[in-house]
């Protein structure tokens, strides 16, 4: 599966955030080339400030995985992780980060803060950014347009 395909498969799962009214973020965690997680943002869903797309594929990667330990797994996200999530990418010890768009009001990955290649914590993923950067930033900027017409 490339990078390419990954991100496919998150902006799929980022769709369908707006059903219940969250911003339109997918994430998947990929190991040995196969989706073993896909989720989208609920925090308006479940009422929960942590309902973020990566922390909540995160989880179930481990789940599925047996194991917290993730540094095989490479996570997809559309949008560039705030830092709570790119806190959990590397208390994770995840493997890889390939991310869409850019967040510079919030990013942790390059934009705001560099949190995944800070040498003064435990662990560095690898980075990867703007794959479909232009497919995840057209997602959000209608859900925005859309949600200011309201």
């Amino acid at each position: 599966m490339t990078d390419d395909d990954a991100m496919a498969a998150a902006l799929a799962e980022a769709a369908a955030a707006p059903a219940h009214g969250d911003v339109p973020v997918g994430a998947v965690v990929v190991v040995d080339g196969r989706v073993v997680a896909s989720r989208h943002n609920e925090r308006e869903l479940t009422g929960d400030p942590t309902a973020h797309a990566e922390v909540l594929a995160l989880r179930d990667a481990a789940s599925a995985l047996g194991r917290w330990r993730l540094d095989d797994a490479t996570v997809v996200v559309t949008l560039e992780p705030c830092p709570m999530c790119a806190g959990a990418l590397v208390a994770g010890r995840v493997g890889r980060l390939v991310f869409g768009a850019p967040d510079p009001k919030a990013g942790a990955c390059g934009s705001l803060y560099n949190l995944c290649a800070d040498p003064r914590l435990n662990h560095e993923p690898v980075v990867v950014t703007g794959v479909r950067a232009d497919d995840a930033s057209d997602l959000l900027t209608s859900f925005f347009r859309g949600r200011r017409r309201e």
